[in-house]
């Protein structure tokens, strides 16, 4: 027990730090906005570069911050009658979610995105849109990262789930 609290720990600290990290990018994200909007709609220039990087900004946001609002427990999901569960059901549903649904899925998007990492990483894959970014590559090598962080967070989940469902004074309400 004492192994997987401390795992817990690592992984809720790990993506907490992240994802606090990740969330100053949507300042920079309205700075990049406000700035292509100005440019587009007075000043009446555009430029493609500005254009990919408030994707590109999004992406990052996205994907590194997937875990951390898991984490928070923030993300969406049907409440329907979770809500309505006691303490031990909505673990069981955390437990059998996360190993059914989320931790099979992360694997199976970090498998998939390997080959395309890799690629983009030899290639030095480029945005193909004159006057587009450079460096495609470090965009998409946050794929695999995103889903790594979502694994651990998966994990740190499912385990808070197993040890409340392990504790002999929780009782079916």
């Amino acid at each position: 027990m004492f192994y997987l609290e401390k795992f817990i720990s690592f992984v809720d600290g790990l993506n907490e730090k992240t994802g606090l990290a990740v969330s100053w990018l949507n300042l920079l994200l309205i700075a990049v906005v406000c700035y292509d909007v100005f440019t587009r709609y007075f000043l009446k220039m555009s430029s493609i570069a500005i254009q990919e990087l408030e994707w590109h900004i999004f992406a990052v946001i996205f994907l590194l911050g997937a875990a951390y609002t898991l984490k928070n427990d923030r993300h969406v999901r049907v409440d329907a009658f979770y809500s309505l569960f006691n303490p031990r059901r909505q673990a069981w549903v955390n437990f059998l979610g996360s190993l059914l649904f989320l931790l099979p899925f992360s694997l199976l998007v970090m498998w998939a995105s390997t080959d395309f990492v890799k690629n983009a990483f030899m290639m030095g894959e480029t945005s193909p849109d004159p006057g587009g970014l450079p460096a495609r590559y470090l965009l998409k090598a946050c794929i695999p990262l995103g889903f790594f962080l979502l694994l651990l967070q998966g994990l740190a989940m499912n385990f808070k789930a197993a040890l409340r469902l392990l504790q002999p004074e929780m009782t079916d309400e």
